[in-house]
């Protein structure tokens, strides 16, 4: 029998505001195998921070076999699967999004890709669980880091960026902070009567993020004009979403995309997602192949640890590239 959650004491932030009323809208389907997959991903993380990879050479199975591992764990006891939890920050969470109070209809599991380095909590998820789930987990990962690295490196490619491998090396190599969460958000058993958050919007730290779910509807992302859409599921298809390291890294030239997640169906959604990270002592700031002169760089340089940290320390909804951001060398008041 699947654990379902209790309810969630909502306070009235958490419901979607009624004048934003979310519609499909065209993601760009980017075709790795395409010879102009290089212009059309570069378009698409400036205009959207978002779109949809397909021909992405991930084996089916590999991803049935894990989405039915996943729901295996998640309809576990709740005493089992919170003697991986709670987390710290791996390991096994429900309800609650982070140290800031934030708060979802959802449970999940967040998994270290780094096998240099150990987590207890992570090892715990994997004592609750059959050995093929570890097995199955291990390899989407290196999947994941292999499609990671594959559009940074396009990236790269396309926007002249030098020295060579000055984005992709920073997911290839072993010190590189990336993580796998699953999130998995419970039927209901009546459709409620507004639409709640699931996971609150928010962008991600990252350089970029691998998205897969299954068929069931809820992702949206903000528009530029601040508007929500929503994201049509696609089980057979991944999505990459641009991450604020990677906006501060252009310089903003792209954009980091706000995204939620609303509950208003009784179908459970199980995503999976994969945050290509840099080591944590990694030094983030413009490139300055892109960004030659020191006064045209709108953001100053931090570690990525700095960052995280920050990040950590905030609630989902907060702007937290401020911390990036310049300071002004005049005030506008006086303008």
């Amino acid at each position: 029998m699947v654990g379902l959650l209790q309810p969630v004491t909502f306070n009235s932030e958490v419901y979607v505001n009624p004048k934003c009323k979310p519609s499909p809208v065209p993601v760009p389907v980017i075709d790795l195998t395409d010879p102009d997959a290089k212009t059309q991903i570069v378009k698409a993380c400036e205009d959207l921070g978002f779109f949809k990879v397909v021909n992405h050479r991930v084996r089916p199975d590999l991803l049935t076999q894990l989405e039915e591992e996943a729901n295996k764990f998640f309809a576990l006891p709740q005493s089992l699967k919170e003697k991986a939890g709670p987390p710290d920050p791996f390991g096994y969470g429900s309800k609650r999004i982070g140290p800031s109070g934030d708060m979802g209809w959802l449970e999940y599991i967040l998994l270290n890709t780094n096998h240099h380095l150990s987590s207890t909590k992570t090892t715990a998820v994997f004592q609750q669980t059959h050995a093929i789930f570890r097995e199955a987990v291990e390899e989407y990962m290196d999947e994941m880091k292999r499609m990671a690295c594959k559009v940074l490196e396009i990236v790269e490619e396309e926007l002249s960026i030098e020295p060579k491998e000055k984005l992709s090396k920073l997911v290839k190599v072993k010190e590189s902070d990336s993580c796998l969460r699953m999130n998995h958000y419970p039927e209901k058993q009546e459709t409620p009567a507004k639409e709640e958050i699931g996971f609150g919007e928010h962008t991600d730290p990252q350089l970029i993020s691998v998205l897969r779910s299954n068929d069931t509807e809820g992702l949206q992302i903000c528009l530029k004009d601040g508007s929500w859409v929503a994201v049509p599921p696609d089980h057979s298809s991944f999505f990459v979403i641009v991450g604020d390291t990677l906006q501060v890294m252009t310089n903003g030239r792209f954009k980091s995309v706000k995204h939620r997640v609303l509950t208003n169906t009784k179908k459970s959604r199980l995503s999976m997602i994969y945050f290509a990270g840099p080591p944590l002592l990694e030094k983030i700031a413009p490139v300055s192949c892109l960004v030659p002169k020191q006064e045209d760089r709108l953001y100053k340089e931090l570690t990525w640890s700095q960052y995280k940290s920050h990040c950590y320390k905030t609630k989902l909804g907060d702007y937290r590239l401020g911390l990036f951001e310049k300071q002004l060398p005049f005030s506008l008041s006086n303008v």
